[in-house]
């Protein structure tokens, strides 16, 4: 019998299933580049599509089967960079950027190297990061908003020839893409969701209307559903930047002054002869104290003298008297 295989030499060595899977992703890319310079700009952007779904196959395919190997990471990266890299940017340049010169070639180039950046760093940084999240808009979904927008527009009949408009927004969308995949901004990765876990009846329902509603217009549903990806990293960071701003103007603020509930209250018409200090009243406190001691004593209170003023705290401490009844008429007349 042969001796059982180490994990480690395992995955060193080549599994075909997943790497098959890599390989009809980097054809679909090399297809789209093939098509985007006969000027097929349509069915370009379709095979940027369809090299995703194999894309996104070939990592669940390995995780699943258990094939997964460094040498399927390095390739997967290397069928990234074309489908996603070379390709949507060959497709942006020759669809809508080639007639603004060097400003075309540029943002075009800004997109290329962004995708390298992205697919380098994301080697870099496994097992570092959070894995609900990616660092950056993940390539393929960059690749999709370029995609997106050719096949929309072409689907709809319009042409960046003369269209200044549509030029600007594909070099704009060019541009912000290539940036977004080197950017901090978290994105949702999607790699939590189960799927051995069971799922609610209304989890089907909903993924039937998905399928639907992406039956009747493909081109306009897939653009607006990466456009919302998208937007949602830059969404989620200023959400998190707003929580982290109240939270330090809460740790900043000082602690909350004792409410005044305990403190005796005096009605509005009560007349005061003036206006009593803090330390007034804390000294007529202790007065009042040391009298009540004297009293349990036996020792009767000192009694004030004409001189002296009488002392505002035990005025406020009084009962008000009573009105006097006034005289009737009658007992006036008598």
């Amino acid at each position: 019998m042969n001796p059982p295989v180490p994990s480690s030499a395992r995955r060193r060595g080549i599994y075909i299933l997943p790497n098959l899977l890599t390989t009809a992703a980097l054809f679909c890319g090399f297809f789209a580049i093939v098509q985007a310079m006969n000027g097929r700009f349509e069915a370009s952007a379709i095979a940027i599509f369809v090299a995703m779904v194999f894309d996104g196959l070939d990592g669940r395919v390995a995780r699943l089967t258990g094939t997964q190997s460094e040498f399927g990471a390095q390739y997967d990266s290397l069928s990234d960079m074309v489908s996603f890299g070379v390709a949507p940017a060959l497709l942006a340049y020759q669809w809508a950027l080639m007639d603004l010169n060097k400003l075309g070639w540029i943002v075009s180039f800004v997109y290329c190297s962004g995708a390298a950046l992205r697919l380098a760093r994301f080697n870099t940084n496994i097992g570092i990061v959070d894995k609900r999240f990616f660092q950056g808009l993940p390539s393929p979904a960059a690749a999709a908003l370029i995609a997106g927008i050719v096949w929309v527009s072409m689907d709809n009949g319009l042409s960046p020839g003369n269209n200044i408009w549509l030029k600007s927004a594909a070099c704009l969308l060019t541009f912000v893409a290539g940036i977004s995949m080197v950017s901090n901004f978290p994105f949702w990765s999607g790699k939590n969701i189960n799927l051995r876990k069971s799922v609610p009846f209304i989890a089907v329902i909903a993924l039937a209307l998905a399928f639907a509603l992406g039956a009747l217009y493909p081109p306009g549903v897939f653009f607006g559903l990466f456009v919302c990806y998208a937007l949602s990293g830059y969404v989620l960071s200023f959400w998190r930047w707003r929580r982290r701003r109240k939270t330090a103007r809460q740790a900043a603020e000082p602690t909350a002054p004792l409410s005044n509930a305990d403190e005796e209250t005096v009605p509005l018409d009560f007349p005061l002869q003036h206006a009593l200090s803090e330390e007034e009243i804390l000294a007529s406190e202790s007065d009042g104290d040391r009298e009540n001691e004297d009293r349990g004593h036996g020792v009767a209170p000192p009694e004030p003298t004409g001189d002296e003023p009488p002392s505002d705290v035990s005025l406020i401490r009084k009962r008000r008297p009573r009105k006097k009844e006034t005289d009737s008429p009658e007992t006036l007349l008598q």
